[in-house]
């Protein structure tokens, strides 16, 4: 099974959509299923992961309803406000739906990088972790330090980083070394995962193989492809490219991999990580009905 393990919806029109805004003019305009499912099938893939892209709980539940009514989304990653009295019983909520499959709060806004570390927000991860679900972390170079500590003090949270947390490839070598060894730190804890997506947008225009090849390798090589995740990034992607172009340079990059290395990352360790295998599409539904639209 071919998963892209990194995908947004998005409707302009609805309260809770603040991002994109007009100045990201190539993706400012109405993302749906409809949109995604002739390249999926193009590119041989078989289902998705839609994550959170506004800090909403409604927006979770506007992208719950979408992925029950599309039978290629596969799970949800969804948004709790980790310091809101109501954390725990949001979590509760959302964990009753079968597409949910964890959550992501967005690390890279918030100006404090050790934000992820306060003590109060111990049972939300310890619930996470009780329930199998994923705490996804949107960060960038700053925050894998801390992110190394949190993976320290909860063995049993599954965490992954979106977009191997966004070094600044466009800007060629010059930060790789201190990123290299910060992530390096971070993948020596086994309940850490990386996605390979968003590597396309932090290079910048016409960026090729040989720009990625550095960044890709290494983290080839740290986390191996028993803990890597292919992910589109669709449609941020599309402000530097487009989705045949990054399949392209990860087929091109992997080309010379072996088979089950690209078996892994191309579907089997999003499986494994998001809990989809030997999932039933028609007992989820089953399981959905009565719960009724946006009833939370």
């Amino acid at each position: 099974m071919r998963i892209d393990a990194h995908q947004h919806f998005w409707r302009l029109a609805n309260p809770f959509c603040n991002w994109p805004t007009p100045a990201e003019d190539k993706i400012h305009t109405d993302f749906e299923p409809a949109d995604l499912e002739a390249l999926l099938s193009a590119h041989s893939i078989t289902g998705s992961i839609v994550v959170q892209a506004a800090p909403f709980l409604a927006e979770t539940l506007y992208l719950l309803d979408l992925a029950n009514e599309a039978s290629f989304v596969k799970g949800v990653v969804g948004w709790i406000d980790f310091a809101s009295s109501s954390a725990l019983a949001d979590l509760d909520a959302f964990a009753s739906y079968p597409l949910f499959r964890g959550v992501r709060p967005m690390l890279q806004s918030i100006p404090d990088t050790r934000w992820m570390l306060n003590p109060s927000f111990h049972r939300i991860y310890e619930q996470l972790a009780k329930r199998s679900l994923t705490f996804d972390a949107l960060v960038l170079p700053a925050h894998l330090p801390h992110l190394s500590e949190l993976a320290a003090r909860h063995p049993g949270l599954s965490i992954i980083i979106d977009h191997a947390a966004k070094p600044a490839i466009r800007n060629g070598m010059t930060g790789f070394d201190a990123w290299a060894a910060d992530i390096s730190k971070l993948a020596a804890q086994k309940n850490v995962s990386c996605k390979i997506s968003g590597l396309l947008t932090e290079a910048g225009p016409g960026a090729r193989l040989a720009d990625l090849r550095p960044w890709l390798e290494h983290i080839y090589d740290i986390f191996g492809p028993e803990r890597l995740l292919w992910g589109s990034d669709w449609p941020v992607v599309l402000m530097e490219g487009s989705y045949a172009r990054w399949v392209s340079v990860c087929e091109e990059w992997l080309a010379d991999k072996p088979e089950r290395s690209r078996e892994l990352i191309f579907g089997e360790t999003a499986c494994r990580v998001y809990g989809l295998a030997g999932e039933e599409r028609d007992e989820r539904i089953h399981l959905m009905e009565g719960k009724g639209r946006g009833a939370h």
